[in-house]
């Protein structure tokens, strides 16, 4: 009952981030085509200082950082440490902590980023700039497809949300690959032997017992800086951290319990109408405070502190200055890459978690998980298709700058994908999984 309803609360969430996703979308990109598209520019190019004496930290090879920088350098840098926590934890002890669990979600994803650069590279010509962008469409959103699926509500047996969560997840793994691999300019190798150093020595001292979140707060900011002058894309620094964050706590669950047991004791009881307490009772209630913070691990207490921020503030704003797709002006938003993004996102995400889960059943490498069928699968498959921020965020990694006209197709692609898959996924759920029986 309590999984069921924490897993109720999540769905709740991310409907709610995803409907602010897509509204600040829609917003980003009726701005960009009215009288206010100079104010959104402005805004966008707009530099930032964080000055220590003469020291920037908001720059880059000695510029400072525009704001559509910023947000995508720095703040999509906590995103992605956001996802590194998440995936380490799935790791370490979720859907993908053995290869039982894993095998079904990685086999559909691999088939999920596979089939669309496939799709996406029959569709434009060789050789040309608009290949920059073939890792486009291999992304799924998390956020946004357990959005869609949690419109369904009870309907949606919990086995196909962890399915989709499981593949999603390898997808962002995938992706955070791609971006480390193919979207580097020329590296600095002194700036990552430092970044190097200090990552042991995090990681070391998360062994020796410490677990001050603070602490590798402080450090990760360094390292990112140091990324950001490395030619090594500065998010990756976010994902790297999350595995040297510690995972186990400072105090077990069953020491935790006496320990309290212990304090609470000592605990003077007064009149419970007494709305104001005592020093003693005060002091004897910040040592439980205290005892349960360090029976939560850095990694969950993290992970659980970042989602808010992640999904209410950085993502939005990330939206707000990727989304703005000009309808009008140089160039026309349908082309050869918003047509190749498009229909990878479409048919390539379906075709290949799809194919690839059912190779993976009928070769007999994996079961079908209970609760899920061929129907349903067809539908998250659809699902697969949503692919809205990473897909962004390699849309710019690939063509910003250079290829202004290509980088407004690529918006258009993966919007016009996602929008369409979140519709057809819906509608196929819909129609297959079981009603609600009325009372």
């Amino acid at each position: 009952m309590i999984i069921l309803r924490t897993v109720k609360n999540i769905s709740s969430l991310n409907l709610v981030a995803s409907v602010l996703l897509f509204v600040t979308a829609i917003l980003a990109a009726v701005i960009a085509n009215s009288p206010f598209a100079p104010m959104y520019q402005e805004f966008l190019m707009h530099e930032l200082h964080l000055r220590i004496g003469s020291f920037n930290l908001f720059s880059h090879a000695g510029h400072p950082l525009r704001m559509i920088e910023f947000i995508n350098d720095c703040l999509m840098t906590v995103f992605f440490f956001a996802v590194g926590l998440e995936i380490k934890r799935e790791l370490l002890v979720g859907e993908l902590s053995s290869f039982r669990k894993a095998a079904l979600p990685f086999v559909a994803a691999c088939g999920g980023m596979l089939v669309p650069v496939i799709i996406y590279s029959l569709l434009v010509v060789s050789g040309t700039p608009e290949t920059r962008g073939m890792a486009i469409p291999m992304a799924t959103d998390i956020a946004f497809s357990l959005g869609v699926l949690s419109l369904l509500g009870s309907r949606v047996p919990l086995s196909l949300k962890i399915f989709l969560t499981a593949f999603a997840v390898v997808d962002d793994i995938g992706g955070i690959l791609v971006i480390a691999i193919f979207y580097s300019s020329e590296v600095s190798y002194g700036y990552l032997v430092v970044a190097a150093i200090l990552y042991c020595f995090l990681y070391y001292m998360g062994r020796l017992g410490v677990t001050q979140k603070i602490f590798f707060l402080f450090f990760g900011v360094i390292i990112w800086y140091l990324f950001l002058q490395s030619g090594i894309h500065s998010t990756i620094s976010g994902v790297i951290l999350a595995f040297v964050i510690p995972a186990r706590p400072r105090l077990d669950a069953g020491k935790y319990i006496k320990r309290i047991r212990d304090i609470m004791s000592t605990f003077p009881v007064t009149k419970s109408d007494n709305i104001v307490l005592s020093n003693e009772q005060i002091a004897i209630l910040k040592q439980v405070e205290r005892a349960s913070d360090r029976v939560i691990s850095p990694l969950q207490s993290l992970e659980d502190n970042l989602h808010g921020m992640v999904n209410f503030v950085i993502l939005p704003l990330f939206a707000f200055a990727n989304a703005g797709v000009v309808f009008s002006g140089g160039g026309s938003i349908v082309g050869d890459v918003s047509i190749a993004v498009a229909v990878g996102l479409l048919l390539g995400k379906f075709i290949g978690i799809f194919s690839f889960t059912w190779l993976s059943i009928k070769s007999g490498l994996t079961s079908m998980p209970a609760g899920m069928n061929w129907k349903n699968i067809a539908g998250v498959s659809l699902l697969g298709g949503i692919g809205f921020t990473v897909s962004l965020f390699i849309a710019n990694l690939s063509f910003a700058g250079d290829y202004p006209e290509l980088l407004n197709q690529a918006k258009f692609g993966v919007l016009f994908g996602t929008i369409v898959a979140g519709i057809l996924g819906y509608i196929v759920l819909s129609i297959v999984l079981p009603k609600v029986q009325k009372k």
